[in-house]
C-alpha cells in the first residue's frame, strides 16, 4: 500500500513538474537565445525573420542550423544561435546577446571569423568564401544613439568607396521603436505571444511550440535547458565577479593588463573595462 502511495506521489510530482514547465514555457520570448534557436529550427519561421531583417521580400532560405557549435583546439569554442543559408549560398547569422558586460564588437568579430572558417575548406580560393550577413540582436540599445538598427559601414578612407569584403554586420535592438518594420518585429520578439498572428510563419511556429501537442513537449525540454543555462550563467557571473576583483587588485599592485588577462583567464578587452572602473 505504501509503495503504491509513493508511486502515486511520484506520478503527481511528474504531472506538477510538467504543468510548471508548460507555464514557464508560455513566458519565454524570442530574446532568449535558446527559445529563438528552437523557434527558428524551422525554415519558414527563419525565412520570415531573415526577409524582414534584410528587406528582401522574396528571399528563399534553403537550410537552417541552430545552436551550431564551432570548436577549435587552441581557441575559444562558440555556439552560433542561428545560421541560415539562402538559395544563392549567402549566410545569415543571427545572435541574441542580453549581457551588457560583453565587448560587443570583438565578440561579433570573433564569432564571425569562426563562422567564416567553417565555409572555406583547405585548398579553396578566397573568392569562394560566401557573403555573410550578421545580425546581432540585443535587448537594449547598446550604442545609445536612439536607433533600432545600426549597420556597420566599411569604407576606404573617410569619404572613399565602400570596402566590400562580403561581411555585413547589423546591430539590432529591441529597446528603440523607430516605427520601422524591424522595430515591429522586435516588439514581437519581446512578447512572443502565441495568440498574436501578426508575424506570419513565425507566429505559426510560436503558437505550435506554446499551444499545440508536440510543440509543448519540445517546450518542456526547452524549459529544462533554459533553467540549466540560468544556473551556468549564475556560476559564470560569479566567476567574472571574482576575476574582476582580482584584476583590479593585481593592477593596483603594478601588474600590466596583459599579464592580468593571462592570470585570470579573461579577454584583454574585458580586463581593460574592469581596470577603467578604477581610473574613473
Amino acid at each position: 500500500m505504501k509503495k503504491r502511495t509513493k508511486e502515486r506521489n511520484l506520478a503527481d510530482d511528474h504531472i506538477l513538474s510538467r504543468e510548471e514547465r508548460i507555464r514557464e514555457s508560455r513566458e519565454f520570448n524570442l530574446l532568449s537565445d535558446v527559445f529563438l534557436s528552437v523557434a527558428l529550427d524551422d525554415v519558414p519561421a527563419c525565412q520570415h525573420i531573415v526577409r524582414i531583417l534584410t528587406g528582401i521580400g522574396d528571399l528563399q532560405v534553403k537550410q537552417v542550423r541552430t545552436q551550431y557549435v564551432i570548436a577549435r583546439i587552441n581557441s575559444r569554442t562558440v555556439r552560433l544561435d542561428v545560421l541560415a543559408e539562402d538559395s544563392e549560398g549567402k549566410l545569415y547569422q543571427i545572435e541574441i546577446q542580453r549581457q551588457d558586460t560583453v565587448d560587443h564588437p570583438r565578440r561579433v568579430r570573433y564569432y564571425g571569423a569562426l563562422a567564416d572558417s567553417e565555409f572555406l575548406a583547405k585548398g579553396r580560393e578566397y573568392y569562394e568564401l560566401p557573403d555573410r550577413l550578421q545580425f546581432y540582436i540585443s535587448e537594449k540599445d547598446i550604442w545609445k544613439e536612439g536607433k533600432t538598427v545600426y549597420p556597420v559601414t566599411k569604407r576606404l578612407g573617410e569619404d572613399g568607396p565602400t570596402y566590400d569584403d562580403g561581411e555585413h554586420i547589423f546591430y539590432v535592438n529591441a529597446e528603440i521603436d523607430d516605427g520601422s518594420r524591424i522595430a515591429k518585429l522586435m516588439k514581437y520578439f519581446k512578447t512572443a505571444d502565441p495568440d498574436d498572428n501578426s508575424e506570419g510563419d513565425l507566429s505559426k511556429r510560436v503558437h505550435y511550440l506554446k499551444c499545440e501537442e508536440g510543440g509543448i513537449d519540445i517546450m518542456c525540454e526547452v524549459a529544462e535547458r533554459i533553467e540549466a543555462r540560468g544556473r551556468e550563467q549564475g556560476e559564470k557571473i560569479g566567476r567574472q565577479r571574482k576575476a574582476r576583483i582580482t584584476s583590479q587588485n593585481l593592477y593596483r599592485m603594478g601588474m600590466s593588463p596583459e599579464k592580468i588577462a593571462q592570470a585570470v583567464g579573461e579577454d584583454i578587452g574585458m580586463v581593460r573595462q574592469w581596470l577603467a572602473e578604477i581610473k574613473s
